[in-house]
């Protein structure tokens, strides 16, 4: 990638340092709960750039290995409010024996388990975007990362975050499949939904007349349910089935679950209550039963695009020669669970494709540029609030 670029940090990113540590980070087994090996890695690597580091005890709630790791990096001006960089340290499945392929300038595992690039991209160009900016010798205010745990099982270690640890209200976390250059304003509010349909079990020889089946009743209301794209801002689904005792009995309980996103509260919420009524109406007409529990998983959030952290992501993508364009998406994200909690944050696109199959890709392109943005929005956010 030759271009010119006007951002002095961004031009010390070393592609060939930063892909041969991408590949090192990737093949650190660490799936959801299990993220003890990737923590010890960056113990290592962290202070050597002058981080502090604490560990929360996130991990207590979930009988997870580790907590999340929130590095502190003081700065040259401790003038300049601090600014912080978050992702994740699992992954959605093992990366154990993972054996990259490099071709056509894309990066691929061989088939056999994920790249585990969603989301160890980020966590190596940020590593990488700290060298590059000690490396320039520009200054630069506080630093933050805040690296969470177990996040793949629906945001969980965010959910389970010391707050009080961290220092920086604002940030970006770079965890989309979208090109370098991807804004993502607003978010989805999220919820679950379960239903526990009730029949009656009885053998299908011996007292069949007694039975009714709760298969029968739930598969019903899952007809007069809508689910799927309910409008451009709402998705349902229904993503759980189990029950049954024996294939000779008439099975007299079924437990479902599903999921509602929506950029709406309001239609998040007629969402949850239709579904919630579909099913009670079924079961009633069908002299059944049915216990509904709803749980929230995330709040969505809406940044607007006078926000400093939109400028400033806008101004450093021009600097490093990335065309920015602005977006919302239906995916979660810790976004939504730190903009939650007190915290401003948006995500960024940093192109991994095919992400939580063994087809999963990132191309050296969007990998640079991940390191090089993150390295152009220290140096310009210092350039913002500098006195």
């Amino acid at each position: 990638m030759n271009v010119e670029l006007t951002s002095k940090a961004a031009t010390h990113i070393n592609e060939e340092r930063l892909v041969k540590l991408f590949l090192e980070m990737a093949k650190i087994n660490g799936p959801s709960k299990k993220e003890k090996l990737v923590a010890s890695f960056l113990k290592e690597e962290l202070p050597k750039l002058g981080f502090s580091l604490q560990f929360d005890e996130a991990h207590k709630s979930f009988n997870g290995e580790i907590g999340n790791l929130i590095a502190w990096h003081k700065g040259i001006d401790d003038t300049i409010p601090p600014l912080f960089f978050s992702t994740h340290m699992d992954t959605v499945l093992p990366t154990e024996h993972l054996q990259p392929i490099i071709k056509d300038g894309v990066i691929y595992s061989d088939g056999t388990t994920i790249l585990g690039a969603d989301d160890r991209a980020a966590l190596a160009a940020y590593i990488e975007a700290m060298r590059a900016i000690i490396e320039s010798g520009i200054p630069h205010g506080p630093i933050e990362l805040i690296l969470t745990v177990n996040e793949q099982a629906g945001l969980v270690g965010a959910k389970h975050m010391d707050y009080k640890k961290i220092k920086s209200r604002n940030g970006y976390i770079f965890d989309s499949s979208g090109d370098v250059g991807q804004i993502i304003l607003q978010g989805p509010y999220s919820s679950r939904i379960w239903f526990t349909v009730n029949g009656n079990a009885a053998h299908i020889a011996l007292n069949a007349d007694a039975g009714k089946s709760a298969f029968l009743i739930a598969s019903q209301g899952l007809l007069n349910m809508k689910l799927g794209e309910i409008d451009s801002e709402t998705l349902a689904n229904i993503g759980v089935v189990y029950g049954g005792e024996l294939t000779s009995i008439i099975p007299g309980s079924v437990t479902l679950g599903g999921e509602v996103r929506s950029f709406s509260k309001e239609k998040l919420d007629a969402q949850l209550k239709h579904m919630k009524e579909v099913m009670e109406a079924v079961a009633e007409k069908n002299q059944g039963t049915v216990e509904v529990k709803i749980d929230k998983k995330y709040l969505g959030f809406n940044i607007s695009e006078e926000n400093v952290l939109v400028k400033t992501v806008k101004e450093a993508a021009e600097n490093i020669r990335v065309t920015s364009y602005l977006t919302k998406t239906l995916g979660g994200a810790d976004t939504n669970v730190l903009n939650e909690n007190g915290l401003m944050c948006i995500t960024l696109g940093n192109g991994f494709q095919n992400i939580h199959s063994f087809r999963e890709s990132i191309s050296i392109d969007n990998l640079v540029n991940t390191g090089r943005l993150t390295a152009a929005l220290i140096e310009q956010w210092y350039e913002r609030h500098r006195c």
